[in-house]
C-alpha cells in the first residue's frame, strides 16, 4: 500500500470514528442528580424529570421528586450515595457541599454544574439558564425565563399605586425555635418583591427571635411556613403563642401559610408564589 493511498484509507477510517466521538461529547446527559429543591424543581420545569436519578432532601415539589433515591440534604450531601447513582451530570446549588465533595465527585468521573443561589431575579434567571444549558435544553430554558418575567411583570403594582403596603413578619419556627426574617434573606427579598414592609428590616439573616419580641412589632400580617404551622400544631396554636397573641395580625387572623420551598425556594414557581402573598395582604374585609 503506498503512503497516498494508505493516507486516504486512514482518513476515511478515522472521519466516522470522530464523528461518532462527537455525537457522543454532544448527547445530552441521560442520569442527573440535583442537589437543592429549587435545583431539582427547575430540571422538572424544563421537562427533564425523566434524566433525574436521585435527589437531595430538600428536593420536595414536585411530588415526583419525593419518589426520587436520597443522598441526604445539599449543605452536607453523601459523596457515595450520589455516586452509588452513577451520574453523568450533577446539578448543584452553590450552598451544596462542602466544596471537596463536590470536587470528589468530578473526580470520579460526574460533570458538576454549580447554579446561584441568590434570592433574586437575576439568579434565578442565572439557575434556569445554566441548567438547561447543562441539560441541552437551551430553548427551553430561554421559554421559561421569559414566561417568568411575564408574569412578574404582571404581579408589580401599578405605577403611582397609593395601595397601603402591609407591615410584615416573616416567621419560621419548623425545628421548634422560632426564627424571624431579617434583611439579605430569601424571605425579606420575597415581601421586598410584593411591596410590604419587612418588620425586621433593621437586621441582617434569621434571627432567633422570642415571641414576646413580636408584640412590640405589631405586623399587620404574619408569613409563615407549612412546616412550621406544624411544628405549632395548628395555626390557632401558633397564633396563640405568647407575644404573637398580642399583635395585630394574630387578632384578626391575618397570616399567610405556603409551602417551604414555595415561599423560600426561588424558583421556576416565583410567580405563583408571589400571587399567593398578595392574596394573603388582602384585609378578610376587603375580600
Amino acid at each position: 500500500m503506498t503512503r497516498a493511498v494508505f493516507m486516504t484509507w486512514a482518513r476515511d477510517a478515522l472521519i466516522p470514528l470522530l464523528c461518532a466521538a462527537g455525537l457522543a461529547h454532544a448527547a445530552p446527559p441521560a442520569r442527573v442528580v440535583g442537589l437543592g429543591g429549587a435545583v431539582t424543581e427547575i430540571v422538572y420545569a424544563l421537562d427533564a424529570g425523566n434524566t433525574l436519578v436521585g435527589a437531595d432532601a430538600s428536593s420536595i415539589y414536585p411530588p415526583a421528586a419525593l419518589k426520587l433515591p436520597k443522598v441526604g440534604y445539599y449543605r452536607t450531601f453523601s459523596v457515595e450515595g450520589v455516586a452509588s447513582l452513577k451520574p453523568d451530570l450533577v446539578l448543584a446549588s452553590d450552598q451544596s457541599g462542602p466544596p471537596q465533595s463536590l470536587e470528589q465527585l468530578k473526580r470520579l468521573g460526574s460533570k458538576v454544574v454549580v447554579l446561584p443561589s441568590a434570592p433574586t431575579v437575576a439568579a434565578l434567571d442565572q439557575r434556569i439558564l445554566g441548567a438547561a444549558s447543562a441539560l441541552d435544553r437551551g430553548a427551553q430554558g430561554k421559554a421559561l425565563v421569559d414566561r417568568i418575567h411575564a408574569e412578574l411583570d404582571a404581579i408589580k403594582p401599578p405605577a403611582g399605586s397609593k395601595t397601603t403596603t402591609p407591615r410584615v413578619l416573616l416567621v419560621s419556627a419548623h425545628t421548634g425555635k422560632m426564627q424571624a426574617a431579617g434583611e439579605d434573606t430569601a424571605g425579606a427579598a420575597m415581601l421586598k418583591l410584593v411591596g410590604a414592609t419587612n418588620v425586621l428590616g433593621d437586621q441582617t439573616g434569621y434571627k432567633p427571635f422570642s415571641a414576646e419580641a413580636a408584640a412590640a412589632l405589631r405586623p399587620d400580617v404574619i408569613v409563615t411556613t407549612t412546616m412550621s404551622i406544624q411544628a405549632s400544631g395548628s395555626v390557632e396554636a401558633f397564633l396563640a403563642q405568647p407575644g404573637i397573641n398580642a399583635t395585630p395580625a394574630a387578632r384578626d387572623k391575618r397570616i399567610v401559610v405556603m409551602d417551604d420551598l414555595l415561599l423560600l425556594g426561588f424558583g421556576p414557581r416565583l410567580p405563583e408564589a408571589l400571587r399567593q402573598l398578595q392574596a394573603g395582604f388582602v384585609s378578610p374585609a376587603a375580600r
